[in-house]
């Protein structure tokens, strides 16, 4: 497959830019690979940078080139067969703005996705009814057609809980977003109810942040943490923002997040605390 892709695997962004690291290890700009190649200067660094499909007898030619040992090259197909698949959010690019497509992605291929939320509950635990009121305010605002598509869209993220071999969800939940109504007095009851469902997963763990526990050094903002389970592939963290999100492979900043969230963690109360105090607020709701 040789067009663009609205929605790359990360799989992709990682291939492209090992074949830069690579590169640059030989003291190689794009274009003298593209020379030596026969191909565009511009065709190597979309490769780079995942805006094409990586095409594997250009792969291999430049694998060859940067006198790659066999191992990895055998590895490096195997990767690349699997990164030129498409994936399963690929029918959903109308809804699916392209600075989130990296985020299903990291979604789809983490092994572990720990976070801190503090407005909103995570889209991969929400109802349909409480993802509508949220997408609702989503700018532009979208067509009934639109906010169709996307509620489907993260209702289908969330089969990744269930599949075989699920990742880890580890959430910080701020006790903000409890107390905050979305839409009719219902649609916070089903999804307190949904939130205590969760928990019954094996790989599903949530804890509240409560107002009582303080200043926490999370304050500044949400953000989502992806460990990934291929070797040598770094963590990624998330960070939103008005307009999208900004990702992360710095590993001082990565670490700095996760041992923020660590801290979080020992802060928020016990996975059965947790359960009471969704419990709890369950019943206030009925009052």
């Amino acid at each position: 497959m040789s067009a663009p892709r609205s929605a790359p695997k990360y799989l992709l962004l990682v291939l492209g830019r090992r074949l830069q690291e690579l590169r640059r290890a030989k003291g190689l700009s794009a274009q003298d690979v593209g020379d030596e190649l026969r191909l565009a200067q511009s065709t190597v660094t979309r490769m780079e940078q995942a805006k094409i499909a990586l095409k594997w007898p250009a792969v291999k030619a430049m694998l060859e080139l940067y006198g790659v040992e066999q191992g990895e090259v055998r590895e490096f197909r195997a990767l690349t067969d699997e990164a030129n698949e498409p994936g399963w959010w690929q029918s959903y690019r109308d809804a699916l703005p392209k600075w989130f497509a990296v985020h299903v992605s990291l979604e789809d291929a983490a092994s572990q996705i720990r976070g801190y939320e503090i407005h909103v509950v995570p889209g991969l635990l929400q109802t349909e009814d409480y993802a509508r009121a949220v997408l609702r305010l989503n700018r532009p605002h979208p067509t009934s057609e639109e906010l169709k598509r996307r509620v489907a869209l993260r209702m289908e993220r969330q089969g990744l809980l269930t599949r075989p071999d699920p990742p880890q969800l580890w959430i910080v939940l701020d006790e903000l977003m409890l107390r905050r109504p979305a839409g009719e007095p219902e649609v916070m009851k089903a999804q307190v109810d949904r939130l205590i469902e969760a928990m019954d997963l094996p790989n599903v763990t949530l804890q509240v942040l409560a107002f009582s526990a303080g200043l926490h050094p999370g304050a500044f903002g949400p953000f989502t943490h992806f460990r990934l389970p291929m070797e040598d592939f770094p963590d990624v963290v998330c960070t939103d923002t008005l307009t999208g999100a900004t990702y992360s492979e710095d590993r001082d900043g990565v670490a700095q997040h996760r041992a923020v969230l660590d801290r979080m963690s020992a802060q928020a109360m016990s996975k059965g605390r947790t359960r009471k105090f969704l419990e709890d607020i369950r019943k206030e709701l009925d009052q």
